[in-house]
C-alpha cells in the first residue's frame, strides 16, 4: 500500500467555499454496501436513515481563534497559530509560527492585546511560544474568552474566501474549546435535527477529540509507514462506552469520532495517535458520516479501512453528480464492510 493510491483528481470548482445554508440542506450520499446501490439524500433525512437503537456520537470540540496577526518591534509581521497548550507550563503552547526561521527564541511579537515570546524550536515551523494578555499567561481554561474577537478562525489553507459569520465553523453542539480545525461532519447537524432523532429513539452521546497539528500537515512520504501520527487530546467517557456498547449500532459523526471511540475502546486515554488504514480492526463503530476528503490523507485511507476500495466509485459517483467536497462541502453515510 502506498500513499498514492489514494489519490484522485479534484477539481478546484468542487472545493466548497462557503457553508450551505440550512445547515441539514447538505447533500447526503448513503452507501449501504457492496452491491446496493448508493442513495442520493440531505442530512435532514437521517431521522429515516438511521434506526432506532443506534447512537449517534458526535465530537463537542470548540475551533479556538487560534490565528494571531502580530509584529515584531521592527515591524516585521509574524503569524502564530496556536496549536495547543503544554501541559504544566502555564501560558505556554505550542504553535506554528511564520515565517518561523526569521523569529529568535526570545523574540517579543504583539498587537493590540497580546503579546508572544517565542521559544523552543520543535522543527518545520512548530514552535513553543508564551502567550499572555494584560500581563497575564493564556491558559487552556481562558483562551477561548480571550482570543475571541482577537484572533481568526484558522480556516483550511483551500478556502480562499472569509467566512461571514465564524459560528458556521463551529458545530451547534461545540462546549469545549481546543481545536484548531472544525470536526466538518458535525457542521451539518442542528439542534432541531438532533431533538427529531431523540424523538424516533436515536441517542446522541458527545465525545472530545481536539484537531491539532495532522489537519495542517500532509502526509510527505509515499510510505505509510513513515507517516508520524501527531497526537490529540481526547475525552471518551465510561458512559459513552456503556451506551456504546448497548447500542444496535454505533454512528460516528466524522474521522474525529472515530478516533476517540476506537481510542477509547483500546483503553487508550487522554491522548491518541492511532493511524487507521486498511486491515483495521474495528471494535465499535458501525457507520460513518463524514465529508469528502482531500487526495493522498491519512482521512482518506480510514475510509478505504471502512469500507475497502469501493470509496473510489463513490467519490467518482459524488464528483460526477455534484457534490460539494472539503470542509465546507457535502458529506457520505457509510456502513461498514463485513
Amino acid at each position: 500500500m502506498r500513499v498514492s493510491d489514494f489519490d484522485y483528481e479534484l477539481p478546484e470548482e468542487r472545493i466548497a467555499q462557503a457553508p450551505i445554508e440550512p445547515r441539514d440542506a447538505a447533500r447526503l450520499l448513503v452507501d449501504r454496501g457492496p452491491g446496493e446501490s448508493p442513495e442520493h439524500r440531505r442530512v435532514r433525512d437521517l431521522p429515516d436513515l438511521l434506526r432506532a437503537g443506534d447512537l449517534l456520537v458526535v465530537n463537542r470540540s470548540r475551533v479556538l481563534a487560534a490565528r494571531l496577526e502580530l509584529e515584531k518591534e521592527t515591524g516585521g509581521r509574524v503569524e502564530v497559530l496556536l496549536l495547543e497548550p503544554v501541559e504544566g507550563e502555564p501560558g505556554t503552547w505550542r504553535a506554528l509560527v511564520r515565517p518561523s526561521r526569521r523569529v529568535r527564541a526570545g523574540t517579543v511579537v504583539r498587537n493590540d492585546e497580546l503579546e508572544v515570546t517565542a521559544g523552543a524550536d520543535h522543527g518545520d515551523g512548530v514552535r513553543d511560544v508564551v502567550l499572555r494578555h494584560a500581563g497575564r499567561p493564556v491558559d487552556a481554561a481562558t483562551a477561548d474568552g480571550v482570543l475571541h474577537g482577537v484572533g481568526l478562525v484558522p480556516l483550511p489553507p483551500y478556502i480562499q474566501r472569509p467566512l461571514e459569520d465564524a459560528r458556521r465553523y463551529q458545530t451547534v453542539f461545540a462546549s469545549a474549546p481546543g481545536s484548531v480545525a472544525a470536526p466538518t461532519a458535525g457542521l451539518h447537524l442542528t439542534a432541531e435535527l438532533l431533538d427529531e432523532l431523540r424523538a424516533r429513539g436515536i441517542d446522541v452521546a458527545e465525545v472530545e477529540l481536539h484537531v491539532g497539528l495532522d489537519t495542517f500537515r500532509p502526509m510527505t512520504s509515499d510510505d505509510p509507514d513513515a507517516h508520524r501520527m501527531h497526537s490529540e487530546r481526547f475525552v471518551v467517557s465510561d458512559d459513552v462506552l456503556v451506551a456504546c456498547q448497548a447500542a444496535e449500532r454505533v454512528v460516528a459523526v466524522g474521522t474525529t469520532c472515530v478516533r476517540a471511540l476506537e481510542s477509547a475502546v483500546r483503553g487508550i486515554e487522554d491522548r491518541t495517535d492511532i493511524f487507521i488504514r486498511p486491515e483495521w480492526d474495528w471494535r465499535v463503530v458501525d457507520v460513518v458520516m463524514t465529508n469528502f476528503h482531500l487526495p493522498k490523507t491519512t482521512l482518506l485511507m480510514l475510509v478505504e479501512a471502512f469500507v475497502g476500495p469501493r470509496w473510489r466509485a463513490l467519490y467518482a459517483e459524488a464528483l460526477a453528480e455534484g457534490y460539494r467536497f472539503l470542509s465546507f462541502g457535502d458529506a457520505m453515510l457509510l456502513e461498514r464492510s463485513a
